[in-house]
């Protein structure tokens, strides 16, 4: 009912302004949850924070990394969240007691990990100078499966420095540090495609649609690509004709911007990107290709993009101050949306009530209103869709309320003391007033006396 008080809210499918800011630590990756109720970020000490979006409040705190976390991934019902650290392990957290449900480590520090959407018991990873790896942990024992890293042919060496699954998790998507692009049947872990989409330049991220029609590749030469993604799981599908047709290529040809983090918008028709060393936000129509938005933010240069995937809601890390920026829609209330007689006025009018207007109405006529309403037909005859075991079991997960988070590392507790670097404040120090949407306190002047 509060979306019909906006103005024109339909019309607005991108964010135009910052409305929140929240943290937990340094924040160096952030990841919503499919429904969009809660955000994941991952901290520079290893500590996992799950947010609830309708509060703003930390829902859960999950220790268990000592290195910085890499990337966050959830399963589809929304119960277990995988993270992925530099410390040569991942995580995977059962949000309903928030404990370890399985912990693997590797051989080599992990670019970053992306979990099965459809099976929360299998996941890849992309690792660190070394071949990438498909990880079943249906067992207690961990299995890990080698994935190819190019074809045979391509004797130049590389590492995989990304993956994604497909929508039905049939198939990987991987890129290459030397700008190709795989696409690895995940049942035989053989690679059916590949084509070096980029001269020279690393893969360092892929992402795809959420009706998994689309994908783009962001590549260290500064250019953002747009493919259409046939459909790999077809019972017909010929490995030798799969194409993947080029849509767009966004850049900026004038200052020569390298795209730092890229993510689709809910629809999948806008793309949102940062930058390096620029704190704007960019933000692209893929209908015509052409740059509808520049945010403004924070004076600092966002590390890690995410866009809700309902709303038209960006959240955004900042690298020096590893707060979490949050942009959306900032829209007037209209309230005669739901009364069309409603009639908004500037200055205070005495009302002058009609005589009958607030009656007691009698119980008898109260009664025959609420017999009538009883005579309305109801749709008994309809057939209501079975669901399957994953959907009843994400419409029955609910994030259990935890009152004890630990020790409060909120805003008002730390000290930034460097690029990326903060401390805990100790009782002698003095606020220097920047919390949430709050101005900075004005710094007492310090100086030598004269001497008489």
């Amino acid at each position: 009912m509060n979306l019909l008080l906006s103005d024109d809210y339909l019309l607005q499918d991108y964010p135009e302004n910052i409305t929140n800011t929240i943290r937990s630590g340094h924040s160096t990756c952030v990841r919503f949850n499919r429904k969009g109720d809660y955000l994941a970020s991952g901290r520079g000490d290893g500590t996992v924070v799950v947010w609830d979006i309708e509060t703003m409040g930390v829902a859960r705190k999950l220790r268990g990394h000592s290195k910085q976390i890499q990337s966050l991934s959830w399963s589809w019902c929304g119960r277990y969240l995988l993270s992925a650290c530099a410390g040569w392990k991942a995580i995977l957290w059962d949000l309903q007691d928030g404990k370890k449900y399985r912990e693997v480590r590797f051989r080599a520090p992990v670019y970053g990990a992306e979990l099965h959407p459809w099976n929360h018991h299998q996941f890849a990873a992309a690792l660190f100078e070394a071949q990438p790896v498909l990880v079943d942990v249906q067992d207690r024992k961990d299995v890990q499966y080698t994935l190819p890293t190019a074809p045979e042919y391509d004797t130049t060496k590389q590492t995989t420095t990304a993956m994604i699954y497909t929508a039905k998790g049939t198939h990987l998507l991987s890129g290459t540090s030397k700008g190709r692009l795989n696409i690895i049947d995940t049942t035989t872990r053989q690679l059916i495609y590949s084509e070096k989409i980029a001269e020279r330049s690393a893969v360092l991220l892929l992402r795809l649609t959420e009706s998994g029609k689309d994908f783009l590749v962001n590549s260290n030469d500064g250019i953002i690509r747009t493919f259409h993604l046939p459909d790999l799981s077809a019972p017909d599908l010929d490995p030798d004709t799969i194409q993947l047709p080029l849509e767009h290529k966004f850049q900026d040809v004038v200052n020569k911007l390298r795209w730092g983090h890229v993510t689709f918008s809910a629809t999948g028709e806008y793309v949102a990107a940062s930058a390096h060393n620029n704190h704007e936000l960019y933000i692209w129509e893929r209908a015509h290709g052409s740059l509808v938005r520049m945010l403004e933010g924070p004076k600092e240069e966002s590390t890690y993009l995410e866009w809700h995937p309902h709303r038209a809601l960006l959240v955004a890390c900042g690298a020096e101050t590893g707060r979490i920026n949050i942009w959306s829609v900032t829209s007037p209330q209209k309230w005669s949306a739901l009364a069309p007689d409603f009639v908004e006025v500037e200055d205070n009018v005495e009302y002058i009530e009609k005589e009958d207007e607030f009656d007691i109405h009698p119980h008898e006529e109260i009664q025959k209103r609420r017999l009538d309403q009883e005579d309305e037909d109801i749709e008994v005859m309809g057939v209501v869709a079975n669901k399957t075991e994953l959907e009843k079991e994400a419409d029955n997960f609910r994030m259990p309320i935890l009152f004890d988070l630990g020790e409060s590392d909120s805003e008002d507790e730390f000290i930034n003391v460097g690029f990326g670097t903060l401390r805990r404040k100790s009782p002698g120090d003095q606020d220097d007033g920047e919390g949430t949407g709050g101005e900075k306190a004005p710094a007492k002047k310090r100086g030598r006396g004269k001497k008489k």
